[in-house]
């Protein structure tokens, strides 16, 4: 090729150019914080953040109940009326809002009759969807509503629609609310307890497009209308809040068969959506041996639950534009391949750094719904997939899923502030996910705003600068999540290795929050 003097020139100096730091823009050194920027708009505040979307869910699964709940009134565990006492006051530092039981599977084959009057003639079952173990029914309606009552917390029971009857629905109603001097209130008062007990939550089946009977939309929607009917309100003045059967996952046409004919008899319809980080549920992944392809895909997964509710809820739109009917998660969560060496159907998994990240996603995604989700339960409580807790005997642990519950039950009750944010990405192999996530909300009290952030990044620490609208705070404190390695977990040995401790990397000035936000970290920053 026969260049010029003239051209040679030119593209020397064009060589220079792109060779010099004014010419170039550089991506950051490896190693160097990505920048993230945003905007808190306190002035604009949204909706309120239904403290039920921190709510819980035991299921009789593995020993989610027996021993990681209940240990019985005779056990050498330390207990309250069967409850034991660690497992009890963990719970109650997380302020759970609600709990739901007894499934799950297994509420589509409970029959609630089995389940009260003196224990050792209450008769055995077989739970035939997890382990095929005996059931001995020791822990019933009044031992659940016991353990709500000393947590503080609300219930939410869930009835069967798979195998049980319309009456037997209805009886089971009646015979925890009704004050009435009638044959099922005084068999509660004979078994007893006199005064009746709070029922806020009733679900009315479970998948029933699965496990809880194989059914189709249409056909669930005329079952629904029909148990629905018969689930009665015997406190007028608190009347029980009616969850239908709702989809899983990408399931539409569940969702838009049910609210054209049945949405009116509702006030809620579920959604289940479980993160698998292979997506494969023959060979889902381990909970603690894996690298940065699962924590990418894990991670990448989890962020569809904004896709399912953002598309569920605009079908709703369609018959309810006015949002009279909550979208109720009460199934979510992270499920491996379970723990080598334990029984498959108890679905016993470890819960690493990873699962903490998962949570915080999932609570920004909820967050950002406020308008429409008003409940979502984690599956499960104690022992069971994305567990808060783990029990080996007389030992308990709390996981790092349960400290971001911990760390963000400030956000319950709180006012949505919009954040506007403009996030780096994180990037593996050719996918990439946002690196930051982020909330806010202000105190329904007022007294100050709380901003969660998440970096998804395992490796790159990333600087976010936020532009601070309608407030002047006058200072920031906050608690970090963080550890070494991606699968870096909490074990009865050492049960302290992944908690929260106090952060010193954000710093106001002139109107602007500035967070030095770790690698693989979860941040609650307190404004005041």
């Amino acid at each position: 090729m026969n260049i010029t003097a003239s051209s040679r020139i030119a593209f020397i100096i064009v060589a220079l150019l792109l060779a010099s730091p004014q010419g170039q823009t550089q991506a950051p050194p490896p190693g160097s914080p990505a920048v993230a920027t945003a905007t808190l708009r306190a002035d604009t505040p949204g909706p309120v953040v239904n403290p039920n979307i921190y709510g819980h869910f035991a299921e009789h699964l593995g020993r989610g109940i027996y021993e990681g709940i209940w240990v019985g009134p005779d056990s050498p565990i330390p207990n309250t009326r069967g409850i034991r006492n660690d497992v009890l006051a963990a719970l109650k530092a997380l302020n759970i809002p609600v709990l739901r039981w007894p499934g799950g599977c297994f509420a589509d084959e409970y029959h609630w009759r089995d389940g009260i009057g003196p224990r050792e003639k209450r008769p055995a079952m077989i739970n035939t969807h997890w382990g095929g173990v005996v059931e001995n029914n020791h822990f019933g309606t009044h031992e659940f509503m016991d353990l709500v009552e000393l947590l503080g917390t609300k219930a939410y029971i869930t009835g069967n629609v798979g195998s049980g009857t319309v009456q037997e629905m209805m009886e089971w109603v009646e015979y925890m609310t009704s004050p009435a001097d009638s044959p099922l209130a005084n068999l509660r008062r004979q078994n007893g307890r006199d005064k009746p007990w709070a029922l806020p939550y009733f679900g009315v089946g479970n998948e029933n497009w699965g496990c809880g009977g194989t059914m189709r939309p249409e056909y669930y929607a005329d079952e629904y209308r029909r148990y629905n009917t018969f689930v009665k309100n015997y406190d007028r003045a608190n009347p029980i809040y009616r969850i239908a059967c709702g989809a899983s996952d990408r399931n539409f046409t569940w969702t838009e068969v049910l609210m054209e004919r049945a949405g009116r008899h509702m006030n809620g319809l579920s959604l289940h959506y479980y993160t698998l980080p292979t997506g494969d549920w023959r060979q889902k992944g381990s909970s603690t041996q894996f690298g940065e392809d699962q924590w990418f895909s894990t991670l990448s997964r989890t962020l569809r639950m904004d896709e399912y509710i953002t598309r569920h809820a605009a079908i709703m739109d369609k018959t309810d534009p006015g949002k009279r009917v909550g979208i109720v998660v009460d199934e979510w969560g992270t499920w491996y391949d379970v723990e080598p060496g334990t029984e498959p159907g108890f679905l016993y998994q470890q819960n690493t750094l990873r699962d903490a990240l998962v949570a915080a996603l999932n609570f920004h995604i909820f967050q950002r719904h406020a308008d429409r989700v008003v409940m979502a339960n984690i599956a499960q409580m104690v022992n069971v997939l994305q567990a808060v807790i783990l029990t080996d005997k007389e030992k308990m642990l709390r996981t790092p899923t349960y400290w971001v519950f911990e760390m963000f039950k400030v956000h319950q009750g709180g006012t949505v502030l919009p954040v506007e944010l403009q996030s780096p990405d994180y990037t593996f192999g050719e996918e990439k996910i946002p690196m930051v996530s982020a909330s806010a909300t202000r105190a329904a009290d007022k007294s100050a705003v709380y901003l969660s952030l998440a970096n998804t990044s395992p490796s790159q620490a990333a600087t976010v600068s936020v532009k601070l609208e309608g407030i002047s705070p006058k200072s920031v404190s906050g608690r970090v999540l963080t550890a070494p390695a991606m699968n870096t977990h909490n074990t009865f040995a050492a049960p302290d290795t992944v908690v929260p401790v106090p952060f010193d990397g954000a710093s106001i000035a002139g109107g602007s929050l500035e967070v030095k936000l770790p690698a693989k970290s979860v941040v609650i920053l307190t404004l005041k």
